[in-house]
């Protein structure tokens, strides 16, 4: 078959190309629906956008291993002879002049590819099914680089394997946007690689850095490489101080003021104090305006189970226990199931929503609930699903945090979001009737510190200072869940 077999694929192709085009187009032959032309249309035109990503897919994974087993022969034809670098930098080339990619972008596909092709056969399966796209297989292949082979299996049958073990929640990975998919994989890659994560910490900490980027138009980029905490604590105080200048008088957007507040704090002495002999000081320490999750065994120092920052992800267990020691003005002591790792409900009757309850669901969504947002729980707001004039109740399996702008979508066109539980987020319908999954958090049973070392005090940092006893040792009210924890009542 060879060439010709190929020559015919791509023609079929084309084919199958113009018949979809002239469909977009409303010239088919026979219409979507004859009843309702107009409104046939557009929903045979989100049928194509559905058919089209799938195939996309395919076309992603007959690249990927179009591309590797282009490499692998190309090496063998090569001969022995020629260096090995040398021959990887002539095959990059090639396929980067195919593709049309540049030197750097053609190497790091040439790398996915084989990753992709050769290690991670579930990612390999769901992309050629049109399960997943290329960005999402491009996340699987980051978040496995650093893993062995047994622990990348673990991960993509975490996420691609609805048999496994303790697959992921909600809606199916393919189904979320990749940047959506990376938190999460990145999410369990930190919990299940807890011993690293210090390690990794220390060593970006020591690359903490502010870089400067030229852009166009005469404006540039100022950004900085810092702690999780500092940099999500400063965002939000950027955001607090904006919020704070919002008024019917104040023509700039929130972008607009977070940028003006910045570029005055670093230009003038907005966020220092002087220090009496008519110098500017830093200021004291950001405290973390964002909600942490520790684990408690964590936070004694039993356990290095990762914490939880809302709006970041996974900080290494030392960074949870400076952030508790230093008075975190927003940190929550939380009960967790031991079962499953996720809150535990509490509820209210009335309208108002408390802030008790707005945190829940800062523990219990992470972000905004409609598909894809990224949205920060700090700018959500608390939404009845069934509204309380209808007879809906304020409790937690009634309520949203959507993010302004999709609560303003949920109230102003026919997008609405399906019932939710305590400890899942609801789903969302769209006008056409196609029901979207919320994307939810893989909560896991806490960790368990080996018991019969019950003698031994926290490790180095912990907030809470030694513990000749962990069994016995006095926990404050706020804490007594923990002593309930460890001494069940008799059956």
């Amino acid at each position: 078959m060879g060439k010709a077999a190929v020559v015919r694929a791509f023609g079929e192709i084309r084919a199958a190309l113009a018949v979809l085009n002239t469909e977009v187009d409303g010239a088919g032959s026979v219409p979507f629906s004859a009843a309702d032309p107009l409104g046939g249309l557009a929903d045979g035109c989100l049928e194509i956008l559905a058919g089209t990503r799938e195939v996309e897919a395919g076309i992603a994974a007959v690249k990927a291993r179009a591309a590797v087993t282009y490499s692998d022969t190309a090496h063998v034809v090569a001969g022995p002879d020629v260096p090995v670098r040398a021959q990887e930098m002539a095959v990059a080339a090639e396929i980067g002049c195919v593709l049309a990619l540049g030197p750097r972008a053609a190497s790091s596909f040439l790398v996915t590819s084989h990753a992709v092709t050769a290690t991670l056969p579930r990612t390999l399966e769901a992309l050629q099914a049109g399960a997943i796209s290329w960005s999402h297989a491009v996340v699987m292949a980051d978040e496995t680089a650093c893993l062995d082979p047994a622990g990348a299996a673990v991960l993509e049958a975490h996420f691609l394997d609805p048999d496994a073990p303790d697959p992921a929640r909600g809606c199916p990975v393919g189904q979320l946007p990749a940047h959506r998919f990376k938190a999460k994989a990145r999410t369990w890659r930190e919990r299940h690689q807890a011993g690293s994560i210090e390690k990794r910490h220390a060593k970006g900490v020591a690359d903490r850095r502010v870089e400067f980027r030229p852009d166009q138009d005469g404006m540039a980029w100022l950004s900085a490489y810092l702690p999780a905490d500092q940099a999500l604590a400063g965002w939000n105080r950027l955001t607090a101080a904006a919020r704070g200048m919002q008024g019917p008088d104040e023509p700039r957007s929130m972008p607009q003021l977070r940028a003006d507040t910045f570029a005055e704090a670093i230009l003038t002495s907005g966020t220092s104090t002087g220090n009496g002999a008519g110098t500017d000081q830093p200021s004291s320490g950001i405290r973390a305006q964002v909600l942490v999750t520790v684990p408690a065994f964590s936070l004694l120092g039993q356990t290095d189970e990762p914490a939880m920052l809302d709006g970041y992800g996974p900080i290494p267990p030392s960074m949870a226990r400076r952030l508790v020691a230093g008075g975190a003005g927003s940190f929550y002591r939380v009960l967790v199931d031991p079962r499953d790792g996720a809150p535990l409900e509490i509820g209210r009757t009335s309208y108002r929503v408390t802030k008790a309850m707005r945190a829940w669901l800062r523990l219990r969504d992470g972000k905004c609930p409609f598909p894809g947002c990224s949205n920060n729980s700090l700018d959500n707001d608390a939404d009845h699903i069934l509204a309380w004039a209808n007879g809906g109740t304020t409790g937690i399996s009634n309520l949203g945090q959507p993010c302004p702008k999709h609560h303003k979508l949920r109230h102003t066109t026919a997008w609405k979001p399906t019932p939710a539980t305590k400890n899942e987020p609801p789903g969302w319908t769209s006008p056409t009737g196609r029901h979207y999954q919320s994307e939810h958090q893989d909560w896991e049973p806490p960790r368990w510190p080996n018991l019969q070392n019950r003698g031994r005090a926290p490790k180095e940092g912990s907030p809470l200072g030694a513990v000749p006893d962990l069994v016995h040792f006095q926990l404050s009210p706020a804490e007594d869940w923990l002593d309930r924890v460890l001494h069940p009542p008799s059956a």
